[in-house]
């Protein structure tokens, strides 16, 4: 029989003063359903009241980030030694702040096991509605402890970010701001089925090796905190039997829900009505697949009058720990919590670091999203040569390629000056199929004068193109009340299977993106049957994220999804008079002169 609710015995908590704080170890929060949370509280030896600083998530918080993740780590810190600066780094988390260079600006850091992980009992229900409603009832504990000042921000990256605008439309009464760092925020779109094809690569390997992996109940058959030498998901140990019946099987969850109408999906949607609190949105330009559509999507559409937008590029986990991420990170809270006067008023709207080939960066402020000077430029595509111009179609054409191919690309002659494509982006397509369906890969690409393929170091892969998009043609059904010019916004709420041979015509959302585009270099349009391969060797070699090809885990390839004899087969694309298919882009005029310039290293 699964022991679903261990408690903690009393005196399960302590706390030991070290290092410069005062470090409470396993502090119980009950939830209103009786179960115990544990947190770890980070705080000032001094009394006095503190803003607070938490985080609610799965990974386990004794679990140190060198330990999880050895080659990130190492790598993190060769690149940006400013990042060990001032601190031992024995209290470095995944994903989350080091107390230590946060501690002595006077706020208290709090990690909370999440539900069913760590040394937190109960089952896993990955970002559900329960999840949010723990993380809602956590701040507000916090916020009347002794050493609080009654308000409270979060702050993390992905999943530490992603429970933020879930917990944001509870509106808790003392939380005070909230940092998403490059976290999806619509479980549906942003993440499980990308245009409604599932992202098995995420969601069943993800969550086996991320969450499954500490999940409360391992005990001694999972790893030792180096933190305090305590067991990452104790202390008890159960059997795997046990460790089974404490988790719903997320893959399993989201392969069974196809459509958006189930419960399973709209509980986790967070109401953007609601989402009032003062909020710096930060994402990755390369985070295709999870990371930037949810902080787009959430600076856009909540309804906060304070509220802010950060794009910046290289691995998702860097900047939040660099001295450009804290710089932003101390100031926001600052203001908010401690009412700090540090001119965080005067921060402009959005800050864009615009990417450009060789892995440079050029900081430049804008005041909205998207920016109001795009200009908003359709590139047709050409079955006949193959070419992508601003040309409108005067003769159909069509094209033919395999449902499970790298499909066909399309392009233009070089450019005859620099572009810059900073924005979202849509395509409109005319599709048939020799089956009832058809998955729809398309991919935004840039070539250089030898036509070696422009890539960046995205979010986790080291070799992602510019952008991505994805659309199951029977999902092609539009929300026409949410759905922009430049912004395709499918309901996803039925199937509308296709007559095999007859055209549709299918509008598809590419994420957002951004690049200036030098002269003499080509932008392209790869329509697939596939995910997007790297075509050249990544050679990277780091841990669980090495021999990656260009989509990293963010593969769509489950043949329990895609049966071959309904998406293997020959896809067709029609153009003509009345059938104008082409890529939107959205091109940037020229504004001013850059800031700064900044490389990776």
């Amino acid at each position: 029989m699964a022991k679903k609710n261990t408690p903690y015995m009393d005196g399960q908590s302590r706390t030991d003063v070290r290092d410069g704080m005062r470090i409470d170890w396993d502090v119980p929060i009950t939830m209103d359903d009786g179960i115990v949370l544990r947190c770890d509280v980070y705080r000032p030896i001094k009394n006095g009241k503190y803003g607070v600083i938490m985080t609610y998530g799965p990974y386990g918080k004794l679990l140190h980030f060198e330990d999880a993740y050895h080659d990130q780590y190492e790598r993190m810190i060769e690149d940006f030694p400013e990042i060990a600066a001032g601190t031992s780094e024995k209290y470095q988390n995944w994903e989350v702040v080091d107390p230590e260079r946060w501690v002595p600006d006077d706020y208290v850091c709090i990690r909370v096991d999440g539900r069913g992980t760590g040394r937190s009992p109960g089952v896993i229900d990955i970002w559900s509605l329960r999840e949010a409603q723990d993380l809602a009832i956590c701040i507000d504990w916090a916020g009347v402890q002794s050493w609080s000042n009654g308000k409270v921000g979060l702050n993390g990256i992905s999943y530490y970010a992603e429970n933020q605008w879930q917990a944001a439309a509870l509106q808790p009464k003392h939380l005070a701001a909230i940092c998403p760092w490059e976290g999806a925020a619509d479980f549906y779109r942003d993440m499980a089925h990308h245009g409604g094809i599932m992202c098995n690569g995420f969601v069943k390997d993800w969550s086996e090796a991320q969450v499954y992996s500490v999940q409360h109940g391992k005990g001694s058959n999972g790893p030792r905190s180096r933190m305090n030498a305590e067991w990452v998901a104790g202390p008890v140990t159960m059997t795997e039997e046990e460790l089974g019946a404490n988790r719903n099987n997320f893959y399993e969850d989201c392969l069974a829900r196809k459509l958006d109408t189930d419960e399973y999906w709209q509980s986790r949607m967070p109401d953007w009505n609601k989402v009032k609190v003062p909020m710096l949105s930060t994402a990755n330009w390369g985070g295709q697949g999870l990371h930037p559509r949810g902080n787009f999507e959430g600076f856009v559409q909540s309804k906060s009058k304070d509220k802010w937008l950060e794009v910046h590029g290289i691995e998702h986990w860097t900047h939040f720990y660099t001295d450009y991420g804290m710089d932003l990170q101390k100031r926001f809270f600052g203001y908010f919590l401690k009412g700090e006067k540090n001119g965080w008023n005067k921060q402009p709207t959005v800050q864009l670091q615009v990417r450009h080939p060789g892995e440079v960066f050029v900081e430049r402020h804008e005041n909205e999203w998207p920016l109001n000077r795009t200009e908003w430029t359709k590139f047709y595509i050409d079955p006949a040569d193959m070419s992508l111009s601003a040309t409108p179609q005067k003769r159909k054409g069509e094209v033919t390629y395999g449902g499970f191919s790298d499909g066909v690309t399309f392009m233009p002659p070089p450019l005859e000056e620099d572009m810059e494509i900073t924005g979202p982006i849509a395509s409109k397509l005319f599709v048939s199929s020799s089956t009832s369906d058809a998955d729809m890969f398309l991919i935004v690409r840039v070539f250089g004068p030898d036509m070696k393929e422009v890539t960046f170091q995205g979010a986790l892969d080291p070799h992602t193109p510019i952008a991505q998009g994805w659309l199951r043609a029977s999902h092609r059904k539009l929300d026409a009340k949410k759905t922009l010019p430049y912004r395709p916004y499918h309901t996803h709420d039925e199937e509308q299977p296709l007559t095999p041979g007859k055209a549709y015509e299918l509008d598809i959302e590419v994420w957002p993106t951004c690049i200036v585009v030098p002269k003499g270099y080509r932008v392209a349009l790869s329509v697939r049957g596939r995910d997007y391969v790297y075509p050249g060797d990544s050679n990277v070699q780091l841990g669980e994220y090495a021999n990656w090809t260009g989509c990293a885990i963010f593969r769509h390839d489950d043949p329990r999804d895609r049966p071959a004899h309904i998406f293997g087969g020959d896809v067709t694309l029609h153009t003509g008079p009345k059938e104008q298919a082409y890529v939107m882009l959205p091109i940037i005029p020229a504004k001013k002169p850059a800031r700064k310039a900044t490389s990776k290293k």
